[in-house]
């Protein structure tokens, strides 16, 4: 790996790395890693390609995402003609993905702590995605049910929402305690996981999911797309 940058931002050191074998850029903050894009600004990572690909199923057409890094999912997202808004607490975050990333100009950011934006706000959505992480977990404020409470009173009838949540190992039930918090809120709750995988991203659901089918790769990556495809078809539903 090639280190090309390293920047201070308000909330630690970011470092953007570059694979001498793929050519992927890497967006590392305070040494864990958000983001890896294949240098045109598509993401590598199997769980954003899950995303994309359940919005893609919901027909969505205005999304709102919490948590930026790369910004790879909104990229994909406004390149399949989404209106798509993304809010950060960290403005470097939108410096680099613009610099490194292809972030598109189309993409409305928002320098905001995810929660107090839905507060303040009276905008809605098809979809919001939740992937806002300080290190390897989700904001203590950004997992209860007040916070999906707010996530509620921002979607549109029939929309959605997704959270990315990452798991250390078979016994971590972070995806459940997440499904517990939405469950308040919604009736249909599904998780979208690696059975048998011990470190892995899981894709916790809820709104009008009932009908959605396990994700296929609809834009591939220029490097990787193999073991991308591969990840997607380990991923299974089940029930919180």
């Amino acid at each position: 790996m090639i280190r090309l940058a390293e920047y201070d931002s308000p909330f630690g050191t970011i470092s953007i790395w570059k694979s001498r074998k793929s050519g992927s850029l890497i967006y590392q903050q305070n040494g864990h890693c958000q983001s890896e894009g294949d240098g045109n600004g598509t993401s590598l990572a199997g769980y954003v390609h899950a995303i994309f690909g359940l919005i893609w199923q919901s027909n969505a057409q205005s999304i709102l995402i919490i948590g930026c890094a790369g910004g790879t999912l909104a990229t994909m997202l406004a390149r399949a003609s989404r209106k798509v808004a993304i809010v950060d607490i960290n403005p470097t975050a939108f410096a680099l993905a613009k610099l490194y990333f292809e972030f598109p100009p189309s993409v409305v950011c928002h320098i905001a702590d995810g929660e107090a934006f839905l507060a303040a706000r009276a905008d809605t959505f098809d979809s919001i995605v939740l992937d806002a992480y300080q290190g390897d977990v989700i904001p203590r404020h950004l997992r209860t049910a007040r916070l999906f409470q707010r996530v509620r009173k921002r979607l549109r009838p029939k929309g959605t929402v997704f959270a990315n949540v990452h798991l250390t190992d078979r016994a971590d039930d972070g995806a459940d305690r997440l499904a517990r918090a939405m469950a308040g809120c919604w009736a249909d709750i599904r998780i979208l996981d690696t059975t048998g995988l011990s470190e892995r991203n899981a894709i916790v659901m809820a709104g009008s999911v009932a009908a959605l089918r396990p994700p296929t790769l609809i834009f591939p990556p220029i490097v990787e797309a193999a073991e991308v495809e591969a990840e997607l078809r380990a991923m299974r539903f089940r029930k919180p």
